[in-house]
């Protein structure tokens, strides 16, 4: 076999290796949810009431504890496990290696390196990869997400305004961007792929993989003003696969109604009938 061929052959195989071998990284890891409604809590009762209304896991606020720019207090951590039995999640700041590692040491099931506490390094995200608890990143666009995933994330949350109660429309923007960004990357031809990857410096077997998916690799939600079942079936129907629902959800009147109808949303987003039982009654 002359040189090109063998060129030929190895540009086919060693990227398909590559995908199998981050995707057989991510599976022997614990299993993320595969879809559903994200809540997150300041309060036990809270975790109880999202626990009961079908969340698939929570996430710790931090709010919790008493500098906000910082990852919460580890022993909740326990506090919460004892009282209820989804899967937490607690964020930690941005290439904050050291508070990655006391989480993963304090028994939280997924670390959430996050950009809504801050940023400790400016040059370096976490090297997921070096740590057994799967982590969870957030992106605006397709490129961030993409360089998250390669540095081992094994979920992606794509972001839009969390600061603004009820405000969907950037998340709504950078969702469609990243799906947009796919629909294209699932059309193009080999060399249209790595010029891409290329332009938004990504590996080019990874982007390869999501053309050929026609999705993220990894599991995909939207965060960022989700406040209300209808909102919650908006993001399913636009590709994504759960949603995070920010704390002010707690404070209407009636929590767990707010928060089953979201659940059920997420679940029969394209079901019309369920959806206006999903979101009867809630007082908005």
């Amino acid at each position: 076999m002359d040189e090109d061929a063998i060129d030929k052959v190895c540009d086919f195989i060693v990227p398909r290796i590559r995908a199998q071998s981050r995707m057989n990284a991510l599976s022997s890891r614990t299993p993320m949810p595969r879809g559903g409604a994200i809540f997150e809590v300041s309060k036990i009762q809270d975790a109880k009431i999202a626990q009961e209304a079908g969340a698939c896991a929570i996430v710790l606020s931090q709010s919790i504890c008493f500098c906000s720019s910082r990852m919460i207090d580890p022993s909740l951590i326990a506090k919460f496990k004892e009282a209820v039995s989804i899967p937490i999640i607690a964020r930690v700041r941005v290439g904050h290696v050291v508070e990655a590692k006391i989480l993963q040491t304090a028994g939280v099931d997924y670390i959430d390196e996050s950009e809504i506490l801050g940023t400790a390094d400016k040059e370096n995200h976490i090297n997921k990869r070096n740590f057994t608890c799967p982590f969870i990143c957030g992106s605006t666009n397709l490129g961030e997400a993409l360089e998250r995933i390669t540095e081992g994330a094994a979920m992606i949350r794509t972001q839009g305004i969390v600061s603004i109660c009820g405000d969907i429309a950037t998340t709504v923007q950078n969702v469609r961007s990243v799906m947009e960004d796919i629909r294209l990357l699932h059309n193009m031809r080999e060399g249209e792929r790595l010029e891409f990857s290329r332009k938004i410096g990504v590996p080019s077997d990874l982007a390869a993989q999501t053309g050929r998916m026609g999705k993220l690799p990894v599991i995909h939600f939207a965060a960022g003003g989700i406040v209300t079942p209808a909102d919650a079936a908006f993001m399913m129907d636009l590709g994504c696969d759960g949603v995070f629902v920010g704390p002010e959800m707690f404070d209407c009147p009636d929590p767990y109604k707010r928060a089953r109808g979201i659940v059920k949303a997420v679940n029969r987003y394209n079901d019309p009938n369920a959806l206006v039982v999903a979101m009867s009654g809630l007082n908005l």
